[in-house]
């Protein structure tokens, strides 16, 4: 529990500084989100959530809190949280998707609000990842179909 504790503290912290950082610099909010940004955000935030938590190639990242396991889809792996420690919850937390992805989606509506023009291109090159993530997906099992190799 204490991890867990810890986790939201972190998180709080996080969030407080980047609504201070948006409210020094005088920006305003919006008075809703446009769906076009709702959608470009969530793709986003998918793919870079999945990138940090899941991607080989980001596995240096997480090594210190986790433990290999083995392959898990293109590209990607199984790791576990290391139970020696405090790592445990990081371990958690860098491993999972959907944990990362509530930092990810913080620091994405924080950067559209102090740095909208940057974010948005980051965002759209994401988008466009996982777009092309799902055609390779979509071609390789067009291929084995065709082919017949499973």
């Amino acid at each position: 529990m204490g991890g867990y504790l810890a986790s939201m503290t972190g998180f709080g912290a996080y969030t407080a500084a980047w609504a201070t950082a948006v409210r020094l610099r005088g920006r305003p909010l919006p008075g809703r989100p446009q769906p076009w940004d709702v959608v470009l955000t969530s793709v986003a935030t998918f793919r870079l959530s999945r990138l940090l938590s899941k991607a080989s190639v980001t596995s240096p990242l997480r090594a210190p809190f986790t433990r290999y396991v083995g392959p898990q889809g293109p590209a990607e792996l199984h790791e576990e949280a290391e139970p020696e420690g405090n790592r445990d919850t990081l371990g958690e937390l860098v491993t999972c998707p959907f944990c990362t992805s509530v930092w990810v989606v913080s620091t994405l509506t924080a950067g559209q609000l102090l740095w909208p023009r940057a974010t948005r291109t980051a965002m759209g090159a994401l988008a466009a990842l996982a777009g092309a993530d799902a055609l390779q997906l979509a071609y390789g099992a067009l291929v084995s179909r065709t082919t017949g190799d499973d």
